[in-house]
């Protein structure tokens, strides 16, 4: 039994925008302190070219942001203890996890740093970090797919839903490697962002011994131990010989996040205000830990809703001597990626949150441009106005009935990460006339994302996976009372949302504490620290007749959309 007030651990949550750090009592979970630091460089658009898909980040947003994080919850969490606890809480913390987007890679030099951080490759995005919704690389994971189904031996997607996508490390690297000479000369390997922050607060930068993550390998880098790691020279030759050297600099190994990673150097415990003896766990990503602490278990599917969707379930190894059963269409199945000796199982949508954000976007054009043309419009709050406007957009369509009728979207606006990851697809809404306005448009975007979960959990349970509950976490899921109940009445399921927004935190506390020796085992660490469910969402059948309806015509549309893509 674990003294409450008497150990922490810190749960690092890298997103998209930002990074959020909670400091939690391993005892029971409890948050004693909490910071969110978005990255400068980012918040400015630097490096980034939506209109060609292209996403890059600095290193300095991450490192930077992360001190700031970690100082604030500290800072917080001894301001709130102030009054019964005059020692600070950081001579408490006993291990830190931390979670990254992903796949998320950078091209680094020989050491293992970044370019970007080299003089020479400051401001070249292609030495940046490529965010997982970079999507500059389709061409190049088609070439990767030919490659895989003809080159003569085994077919390493096989493990990955049999399809690898732009948006996977491999991809990423090939095109920029062709794209900028002066960049692959520099190149020694490749390294994911949760591989390389770890690396960076353990000193273990060099390539020879960092602890690559068994689940960003796993599911991004064509790692399986069935091959005894990565697939061989002679396949990535097939498609650039620097290929295979980046290759050979991965070593063979890989580990799960439950393992130690090292412990925070000299410089690094300085720079957070921790004791050297914090130990650092191997990385992971966001969708994969919150999993954990949004409750992850056999037939539990946990959806993670953000800005994107990942899907998660976790599954028993097979039996000695059978062979694992492969599920096609999905995003990877990784023994351990989730929980240690489990193989954990992933799917998605590549737009969740960024669907409604383009139709935000798309509204608030004319606004910042007349605010922008017009002196007589300078003083309206445009941030206020964009606070205000999804909120109010739901809040209408709350008030539209589902009818057969109704106006009918795909949720592809950002490409189909599955079933069968397929970026060059586009979005699409039909059934629009003149009386067709905002609010039904925002609701059609809505039952779009539903239409889109049922399908991934249709290729699920297509492929043998036994789906008894689902689980919502994230910051979509929490907000959209209406998204959530859409979703219920479109899978005809039980939808459980979970308690508070910090399921990624908690699964990082879970894999610190195991880490740090607390607990003896993941699953009996996330019983003593899991927020619960909140609140739970049932499909109301009048719906779930109409939407049945719709989603028949929602595969035609997706059917047609697709056999018009080239």
């Amino acid at each position: 039994m674990i003294t409450p007030n008497e150990h922490f651990v810190i749960g690092a949550d890298f997103g998209t925008d930002s990074v959020r750090v909670v400091i939690l009592d391993a005892a029971d979970g409890r948050v004693a302190g909490s910071h969110v630091a978005h990255y400068p460089r980012w918040k400015k658009g630097l490096y980034c070219d939506p209109k060609e898909n292209q996403f890059r980040q600095h290193p300095l947003d991450y490192t930077e942001s992360l001190v700031e994080a970690v100082t604030g919850a500290i800072r917080e969490a001894d301001t709130a203890r102030s009054r019964t606890d005059k020692g600070s809480i950081s001579g408490r913390i006993r291990a830190i996890s931390v979670d990254t987007t992903g796949s998320t890679p950078v091209l680094a030099d020989r050491f293992g740093t970044p370019l970007s951080l080299l003089p020479a490759f400051a401001e070249d995005p292609d030495a940046m970090f490529i965010l997982w919704k970079d999507h500059t690389s389709v061409q190049e994971a088609d070439e990767i797919n030919r490659v895989s189904r003809s080159w003569g031996g085994t077919d390493f997607t096989k493990y990955m839903g049999g399809v690898y996508s732009s948006e996977w490390f491999w991809a990423k690297l090939l095109h920029t490697v062709r794209k900028n000479p002066k960049v692959t000369k520099a190149a020694y390997t490749g390294i994911e962002h949760c591989d390389w922050i770890t690396a960076v607060m353990t000193g273990t930068t060099n390539p020879d011994v960092i602890k690559r993550s068994r689940c960003a390998a796993g599911h991004k880098i064509m790692w399986h131990a069935e091959w005894g790691g990565y697939p061989p020279r002679e396949f990535f030759d097939k498609l650039d010989p620097k290929l295979s050297d980046i290759r050979d600099s991965l070593g063979t190994d890989t580990w799960t996040t439950d393992v130690s990673a090292g412990t925070l150097t000299p410089e690094w415990a300085q720079k957070l205000g921790l004791p050297e003896s914090v130990i650092v766990c191997v990385g992971v990503y966001d969708a994969h830990i919150g999993a954990v602490g949004g409750g992850a278990a056999p037939g539990t599917l946990v959806k993670s809703i953000g800005t994107s969707s990942c899907d998660v379930i976790i599954g028993p190894k097979p039996a000695a001597g059978q062979k694992e059963h492969l599920i096609a269409g999905i995003c990877g199945q990784v023994d351990g990626s989730v929980v240690p000796d489990w193989i954990g199982y992933e799917a998605g949508q590549s737009a969740y949150g960024d669907y409604f954000a383009w139709f935000r976007n798309l509204l608030m054009w004319p606004i910042q441009n007349l605010v922008a043309s017009d002196p007589d419009a300078k003083d309206l709050d445009l941030e206020k106005i964009e606070k205000a406007i999804l909120r109010t957009l739901e809040e209408a369509a709350s008030h539209i009935e589902p009818t057969e009728s109704s106006v009918l979207a795909l949720d592809w606006v950002n490409g189909r990460r599955t079933p069968f990851a397929n970026q060059n697809l586009t979005a699409a809404i039909t059934g629009i006339n003149l009386g067709t306005d905002a609010p039904a448009i925002m609701r059609a975007l809505l039952e779009a994302t539903a239409f889109g979960a049922r399908s991934i959990i249709e290729c699920f349970e297509d492929g043998g996976i036994n789906i008894q509950k689902v689980m919502a976490i994230g910051g979509v899921a929490r907000k959209s009372k209406l998204g959530m109940q859409i979703l219920s009445d479109v899978i005809n399921r039980d939808i459980h949302v979970t308690a508070g927004d910090q399921s990624c935190a908690i699964g990082a506390a879970v894999f610190a504490a195991t880490a740090a020796g607390l607990y003896p085992d993941i699953f009996t660490a996330q019983k003593a620290l899991s927020a619960g469910t909140e609140r739970i969402h049932k499909p109301d059948p009048a719906r779930v007749a109409i939407y049945n309806k719709l989603y028949e015509k929602f595969r035609k549309l997706g059917q047609f959309i697709e056999g018009e893509t080239r």
